[in-house]
């Protein structure tokens, strides 16, 4: 197993956002992406997944030596983490922590381990833009595992944050979105 995204010059690292399937809904098809990518984005049960979900998606990747990423997100299953919320900043890290934590034991579990972190859908947003939500995810990082690379927007007030805190910063494009 990798031990985060795949980089280097002329490198690709295709990955994908799994464990998304929450209870009775069925989100998606792990096992199929698991055959194509080469790093997993698992949601860590704030705006999707669930334990056992979670479990299978982990245990999946390490069966397929795909490198496993905590996807933290706002605490929003209702809006499957696409909610703007304003949570404050010792809150927010706390609850990505949490996140963090859970996810990486999981993976222990299964023999693998959490390799980086990526925020999902709103979150992901905000703190592209917002410093002090984007302080808040790399203060989670920072105090998690400082090894802990970070998959983010090249440019955004994350990547900037992680770089100034010391962390890695891997920048991420979207092949399914148009650029802005």
């Amino acid at each position: 197993m990798s031990s985060g995204p795949t980089t280097g010059p002329g490198v690709i690292d295709l990955n994908a956002d799994l464990g998304e399937s929450f209870g009775a809904w069925q989100l998606g098809d792990d096992d199929a992406l698991l055959g194509v990518v080469t790093s997993a984005n698992i949601a860590c049960g704030f705006h999707a997944g669930d334990p056992l979900t979670i479990r299978r998606a982990c245990a999946g990747a390490v069966a397929r030596r795909v490198s496993i990423g905590a996807q933290v997100s706002y605490r929003d299953l209702a809006g499957f983490g696409r909610r703007n919320m304003d949570v404050p900043a010792d809150e927010l890290t706390a609850e990505l922590l949490y996140q963090i934590a859970a996810l990486d034991g999981i993976a222990r579990a299964e023999g693998g381990r959490a390799s980086y972190v990526k925020p999902h859908g709103a979150l992901y947003h905000r703190a592209a833009r917002d410093p002090a939500q984007a302080a808040a995810v790399v203060a989670a990082i920072t105090a998690y595992d400082p090894a802990l690379p970070l998959l983010t927007q090249p440019g955004s007030e994350t990547a900037r944050a992680a770089a100034a805190a010391g962390l890695t910063v891997v920048a991420e494009g979207f092949a399914d979105r148009a650029s802005s």
